[in-house]
């Protein structure tokens, strides 16, 4: 995983890279754009562990005691899943965090008539599990566009807790909302696996993969 600015991280990983071009194809069909979101939430969950928090371990093999290491964080995961489109998506994080809790929020944007980017959110349902110091909040959202929806659930989760850590995971993201995201929250990671230069008048990203939501349940 490669650190690009201060909070900014990109999954540069091979495997996600290939998922990543499968799904961006117009003639990947339904199920395998789904099964690709999977795909890309597992491998996303392991390449996270390299910015969670480790510790020094001792085993006994049936030969005699070694070192070797702890994903700490691992055991206090909440998965936070930003519906619809990131169903799938948390789906393959649960695989690498198959004791996480989740939460589940939706945030509709509500298309305005004036040209620019900042979209107003509304929330409409939230539901998340108890959230203490030690836990680390994974928000899990596959596309990060203008990053008005990302701003509106990360300031909806800070105002319900106070986790150790926040991450923001999309699986592509535009070069403008991951700049804006980045700015207003310097407290919090954002991880993405390829950053798009543009955005189009109605806030989709170019060249990107269409709308996730409708290519993954139809």
């Amino acid at each position: 995983m490669l650190n690009i600015k201060n909070n900014l991280w990109v999954v540069n990983h091979p495997f996600a890279q290939q998922e990543l071009t499968k799904i961006r194809d117009k003639n990947t069909d339904r199920i395998q754009f789904r099964k690709g979101l999977v795909k890309l939430g597992r491998i996303c969950g392991y390449e996270l562990m390299k910015i969670l928090d480790k510790q020094e371990v001792e085993v006994e093999t049936p030969l005699e005691k070694c070192k070797g290491i702890k994903v700490a964080d691992a055991d206090n995961v909440v998965l936070i899943n930003v519906l619809r489109a990131a169903t799938p998506f948390v789906e393959g994080l649960l695989k690498a965090f198959p004791s996480a809790r989740q939460g589940v929020i939706s945030a509709r944007r509500i298309e305005n008539e004036n040209g620019n980017m900042d979209f107003n959110i509304e929330i409409r349902y939230s539901k998340f599990p108890e959230m203490t110091k030690r836990d680390v909040v994974i928000i899990a959202d596959p596309m990060l566009a203008s990053g008005s929806t990302l701003i509106k659930v990360v300031e909806y989760v800070k105002n319900c807790a106070n986790p150790k850590k926040i991450i923001a995971l999309s699986v592509l993201s535009s070069e403008f909302g991951m700049q804006k995201l980045s700015a207003a929250f310097p407290d919090v990671s954002f991880v993405t696996i390829a950053i798009d230069p543009r955005l189009n008048e109605h806030g989709y990203i170019l060249p990107g993969l269409g709308d996730a939501g409708d290519r993954t349940f139809g």
